[in-house]
């Protein structure tokens, strides 16, 4: 049950009891559907400060909320520009109309464009979740199932109802989501597929930012396959699976390889990524070309396929007429 409305009464603090239908979500995203309108940073600067409490106790972002869980949500104040106020950019909503590659009761699937974030913050104010949500498509719910990087195309999956949530979520934790990635690598790759193990962790800082590094002792479990497509005299076209989804994943491992993601300004090669440039080359070469797994509730195999931004597409032509 909900005290009052965090929406109707921001200037009181509230208490709200989760229910049924909202277990399992990541607390931030728990309140950032409760406090609509206002802006990530704020809720995270909350959480940080210990302001949101989860049964008279602080919580982490990534705390997931159970059924009768108390929510203590302090007083917000909606002073500076709600994001639903704001106008999409000219041409966004026609662009993610085109880009839908699938929709059933359960679950949308885009082709994700490379320069939109999936979610806003960090000084973005929109991004996909945001902009569908406002563009009147009639959706009562929806949630992002998974993440792609912000400069990363291709199959984004979200959401339209709880239940196909938690189950995508089910897949993605027992490694049940066969992945596909498209990629250009810096430089000629020697042999056939490779499969690469690498332990990842995170929130490595170089020079102010927080990036991924390989760490065989402690890091995180990751594992990519790198499966040659097309030889080029300086690069080379791979289909990469990854049995795992950890942040920056194929990025970091292809630049452990020695053969880094063309394009990649974090963890390239900046004189490759220049050349590639004057033939096109405006952004990270890496796309989420294919996903195929089945639904576990509906049963319901999916096998749904990304085409190629044009962009891309042209780099590996200039490139072909280079051999």
């Amino acid at each position: 049950m909900m005290s009052k409305s965090p929406e109707s009464s921001p200037s009181t603090v509230v208490h709200v009891q989760v229910s049924a239908a909202d277990a399992g979500q990541r607390l931030d995203n728990f309140l950032l559907r409760h406090l609509k309108g206002v802006p990530r940073t704020r809720v995270y600067r909350l959480l940080r400060k210990g302001e949101v409490r989860v049964n008279k106790g602080r919580a982490k972002p990534d705390y997931r909320v159970v059924t009768g869980d108390s929510v203590r949500i302090p007083p917000v104040s909606r002073s500076e520009p709600r994001q639903d106020d704001r106008p999409l950019p000219p041409g966004l909503v026609d662009l993610l109309e085109r880009s839908v590659l699938l929709e059933d009761d359960d679950l949308l699937v885009i082709n994700k464009p490379a320069g939109l974030p999936v979610h806003g913050g960090s000084g973005v104010a929109l991004g996909v979740i945001e902009a569908l949500r406002k563009m009147g498509r009639g959706e009562p719910f929806l949630e992002l199932a998974h993440r792609l990087d912000r400069e990363t195309s291709g199959c984004l999956v979200l959401a339209r109802n709880r239940q196909a949530l938690l189950a995508f979520h089910e897949l993605l934790r027992g490694g049940g989501i066969d992945k596909i990635y498209l990629a250009l690598l810096a430089g000629r790759w020697p042999g056939g597929e490779r499969r690469v193990n690498a332990g990842l962790a995170r929130n490595v800082r170089r020079g102010g930012i927080r990036l991924v590094q390989v760490d065989e002792e402690e890091g995180r479990d990751a594992d990519s396959l790198f499966i040659p497509v097309r030889r080029f005299d300086q690069a080379t076209l791979m289909d990469i699976r990854i049995g795992t989804g950890r942040t920056h994943q194929i990025r970091v491992h292809a630049a452990h390889e020695g053969y880094p993601v063309a394009g990649d300004r974090h963890y390239g090669d900046f004189e490759f990524n220049r050349r590639l440039k004057t033939l096109g080359l405006r952004r990270q070469f890496l796309h989420a070309r294919a996903l195929h797994f089945t639904l576990p509730g509906s049963g319901r195999t999916y096998a749904v396929e990304a085409p190629l931004e044009p962009e891309l597409a042209q780099v590996l032509k200039r490139l072909a007429s280079l051999d």
